[in-house]
């Protein structure tokens, strides 16, 4: 019993080594690599590479908003951002009112002062737990969606004063519920 016993335990502790992927030999950005002539891990790019930020030339400056970019905006709005960041976009969408992580609400001072960059960005790479939609919405649309948050942001945080004469009248022709 004993002799069979021995080689059980002579391969316990081969069986508790791993052998994946966590324990591959690898080399570490600042290592030193004999492998390579110049003995550094770390690559430089290719000549020509174009680096990530210049890549999408469309991404550097935002379109001038037309009539027709804020509808397709509050369109495409609607369809990808209201569930959780709300048609007011206050964040209190309906996913967040099913128990998703509360986004914060565009009227905030962060997001009123943030970039256009930094919207396109937030779109096309996600944030936080909001998951990225750079294959989802097309260029031209993250822009209409941003053009029309910016006009979410304008219409919820400009006080009744500022209004001309003909906004005054416009919001009295509104029929109330």
């Amino acid at each position: 019993m004993t002799l069979l016993l021995l080689p059980v335990l002579a391969l316990l502790p081969a069986g508790c080594k791993r052998h994946d992927m966590y324990s591959q030999g690898k080399a570490k950005t600042w290592d030193a690599s004999r492998f390579f002539p110049n003995q550094q891990s770390m690559r430089l790019p290719p000549e020509g590479a174009v680096p990530v930020e210049e890549a999408n030339p469309d991404v550097a400056q935002p379109p001038v908003a037309t009539q027709a970019m804020l509808e397709r905006g509050e369109q495409r709005f609607n369809i990808f951002c209201a569930p959780c960041h709300a048609r007011s976009g206050d964040g209190d969408g309906m996913i967040v009112q099913r128990g998703f992580p509360h986004p914060p609400s565009f009227n905030g001072d962060r997001l009123r002062q943030a970039s256009a960059q930094h919207f396109y960005d937030v779109i096309t790479n996600g944030y936080g737990v909001m998951y990225s939609y750079g294959e989802r919405v097309s260029s031209a649309d993250r822009w209409a969606v941003i053009a029309y948050i910016r006009a979410l942001q304008r219409s919820q945080g400009t006080p009744v004063s500022a209004l001309t004469a003909q906004d005054h009248a416009a919001l009295d022709a509104v029929p109330t519920q």
